[in-house]
């Protein structure tokens, strides 16, 4: 995880909130998770508190503040819309975010009640978010491209993972480098989906959190997520759910999409909090090849 750039605390954070929105400093606020671009803290019963703790999370916030409003109204799953905004004082440099608290936990397979139904809703959600994006739309030079773009650094990360399997990973990354690429317009993209981004209560799929990476490009960025977090039998669901007449899941598409498995699962591999699900990441995309 990269280094904080500022020291967070609750104290901090309950001074911000007494400093611009006072009609909210009466409640209870408790630091409830840190990430690699902001802390959350949860504020009462029904509202969070995200403040970057980087430069770089800082520009992010500001991304989910300007667009996730418009992508809210489509969606059928909560997306962490600012409800209130905090700006920039002597307090604190950067802009945060006060936003619903979705109740539940991050995703799990043990949670889920009915795995079926989930693929078809996290399909669902995603045929949903991948529309068409404005010429403004954040840029992210890591997600969205052309996946040839990633071929140095996703071999690089291989040969330094020393993989027993390798030379199956490389068969089935050059499988998705064949593909044809994308050529329809630039469609709106979570950009990081995996576990720790999804809310599961009771046993269904709840919200889609953290759209730090959000962004535009080839819908096969965001498709990946069938074998970071599907089980193989349910796969085929997720598709047809996904599938849509704004961009129909044809098979260069799904092959570009496991190819998106492998190489973020190889970027995973790198961290010792996510590496366990880079590896089955990559397993997953493999064994379908």
């Amino acid at each position: 995880m990269p280094d904080a750039e500022v020291d967070l605390s609750v104290e901090l954070v309950a001074a911000l909130i007494a400093e611009q929105h006072p009609d909210l400093a009466h409640l209870p606020l408790t630091e409830v998770a840190a990430g690699w671009d902001n802390v959350v803290y949860r504020l009462g019963d029904e509202l969070a508190v995200r403040v970057p703790r980087r430069q770089a999370g800082a520009d992010l916030v500001e991304h989910e503040q300007r667009w996730l409003p418009e992508l809210a109204e489509r969606l059928p799953v909560s997306i962490p819309v600012a409800e209130r905004v905090g700006m920039p004082s002597a307090l604190f440099r950067w802009r945060w975010s006060i936003v619903r608290w979705v109740p539940g936990t991050t995703y799990a397979p043990e949670q889920i009640d009915d795995p079926e139904r989930f693929a078809e809703q996290l399909g669902h959600a995603l045929a949903a978010l991948h529309t068409p994006a404005p010429d403004d739309a954040p840029e992210n030079p890591y997600r969205g491209g052309p996946l040839h773009e990633r071929n140095e650094i996703t071999l690089r990360r291989l040969d330094a993972a020393k993989l027993p399997d390798a030379d199956e990973v490389r068969e089935a990354w050059s499988d998705a480098l064949a593909a044809e690429d994308w050529t329809g317009p630039s469609m709106w993209l979570h950009g990081d989906l995996h576990p720790l981004n999804m809310v599961v209560a009771n046993g269904q799929l709840a919200a889609l959190i953290d759209f730090g990476d959000i962004t535009s490009g080839d819908p096969a960025t965001d498709l990946m997520v069938a074998w970071t977090v599907l089980d193989a039998p349910h796969r085929a669901t997720f598709r047809a759910a996904a599938d849509s007449a704004l961009r129909p899941i044809d098979d260069a598409m799904w092959r570009r999409a496991r190819g998106w498995a492998i190489s973020h699962g190889c970027a995973m591999l790198e961290s010792e909090i996510m590496a366990d699900l880079g590896r089955r990441s990559i397993a997953a995309a493999v064994a379908d090849f």
